[in-house]
C-alpha cells in the first residue's frame, strides 16, 4: 500500500507555523513527513525560508509518531558533509529513530550565498557522491580522515551517534543520479512520476528500496481561488529541474515565469476541493512504482483547512490506490 506524506515547505511558512503544521499532519493520519531545506523562497510571494534543521529539532520534540526527512539537503556547498553528518545524527537521536536524511546535488538558488560559483551538473554529482561517502563513514562513530577531489575531512568524529544511522535518500533526475542512488542510497527521491527513474534506480541496486515522490496540490473549496494561489506561489515548478537548479534568486524565477498562465498551472497542480481530482494526480506516481508520495499544500496560510479536509476525505480515498 502506498504511503502518503506531508511536506513542511519552509519557503511558505515560518518556523513555529511549520512545527504546528506537522503536529496537525501527524494527528490527521499522514504516514510520514518531509521538509525542504532552503535559504531563499522560489518566489517573493512565498515569503519565508527559516533554517530547516532548527525546525526539524523542534518537530522531533513536538511529534511522537510521524517520520521526518529532509527533502532535500545539499551536503556540498552551503553545508560541508561533515557538518551534515553531525546534524543528521543529532536529529535522529532527537526523533528517536524517525529521521531519514534526504540529499541532493542542490540548487543555485540556495547554494550561491557562500560564493565560489555554481559548478556544472556533472561536478555537482561528483561532489554529492563524495559527500555521501563521508557522511556514511562518520555515521560509524569512528574517526574519519578524508582527502578527496572536492572535500577534506581532518580527524572528524561524531560523539553522539544513534544506534541506527539515518537512512540516506538521494534525489534523482536522470541516469547518472539514479546510478549514484542505486549504489549508495537506502531510498530514492524524485519530484516527477517518471517510470524510467524508478527502473534505473532499481537496475543500479535499488530494487526493493523505498521510492519517494512529491506532488504539489492546492486545496480550496473555491477552485478559482486555489488556481490563483497556485499560480501566484507555485508557477516556478513548471520550469523543470534543468532550469530550477540554475537560477540564482526569486527575481529570476519571477522573470522566467512571466508567461506562465493560471490555466497552465492548473493542468499540472490539482486545484480545488474535488477528491477524485487529487487521487488521479497521485495515481501516476503509484503506476510508476513509487511507494511513498509527499503532498505539498500550496499556501502557508492554508495548511490547517487542507489537513482537516485530508483527514476526513482525501486520505481515506488515497488508501484505495
Amino acid at each position: 500500500m502506498v504511503q502518503i506524506g506531508y511536506t513542511m515547505m519552509t519557503e511558505q511558512a515560518g518556523p513555529r507555523e511549520l512545527v504546528q503544521h506537522v503536529v496537525a499532519a501527524e494527528q490527521a493520519g499522514f504516514d510520514f513527513s518531509v521538509t525542504s531545506d532552503h535559504y531563499f523562497p522560489w518566489l517573493e510571494e512565498q515569503g519565508h525560508a527559516p533554517y530547516a534543521w532548527s525546525v526539524l529539532g523542534a518537530a522531533a520534540q513536538a511529534t511522537s509518531r510521524i517520520p521526518l526527512m529532509t527533502y532535500v539537503t545539499c551536503p556540498t556547498t552551503r553545508y560541508h558533509p561533515a557538518v551534515v553528518a553531525q546534524k543528521a545524527a543529532t536529529t535522529q537521536l532527537l526523533a528517536e529513530g524517525r529521521f531519514r536524511l534526504g540529499l541532493g546535488s542542490g540548487e543555485n538558488l540556495n547554494e550561491h550565498v557562500v560564493g565560489g560559483g555554481w559548478p556544472a551538473a556533472h561536478v555537482r554529482l561528483e561532489k554529492l557522491e563524495e559527500a555521501v561517502r563521508i557522511i556514511c563513514a562518520l555515521f560509524s562513530g569512528e574517526s574519519v580522515n578524508h582527502h578527496g577531489t572536492h572535500f577534506d575531512v581532518t580527524n572528524a568524529k561524531l560523539y553522539d551517534v544513534p544506534d541506527e544511522a539515518p537512512p540516506i535518500g538521494v534525489a534523482v533526475s536522470g541516469e547518472r543520479s539514479c546510478a549514484l542512488a542505486g549504489r549508495l542510497a537506502d531510498l530514492v527521491i524524485a519530484t516527477e512520476p517518471k517510470t524510467e527513474l524508478v527502473d534505473s534506480f532499481e537496475r543500479h541496486g535499488g530494487s526493493g528500496k523505498p521510492k519517494v515522490g512529491q506532488l504539489p496540490v492546492c486545496y480550496d473549496p473555491d477552485k478559482d481561488a486555489a488556481i490563483g494561489r497556485a499560480h501566484e506561489q507555485f508557477r516556478w515548478a513548471l520550469g523543470g529541474w534543468p532550469v530550477n537548479a540554475e537560477l540564482p534568486g526569486p527575481a529570476n524565477f519571477d522573470t522566467a515565469t512571466q508567461n506562465v498562465r493560471p490555466e497552465d498551472v492548473a493542468e499540472t497542480i490539482p486545484c480545488g476541493g474535488d477528491v477524485d481530482t487529487f487521487v488521479e494526480a497521485v495515481r501516476p506516481y503509484v503506476t510508476a512504482g513509487f511507494t511513498e508520495i509527499a503532498l505539498v499544500q500550496v499556501g502557508g496560510d492554508h495548511q490547517h483547512p487542507f489537513l482537516d479536509w485530508a483527514e476526513k476525505k482525501l486520505l481515506p480515498a488515497l488508501k484505495d490506490l
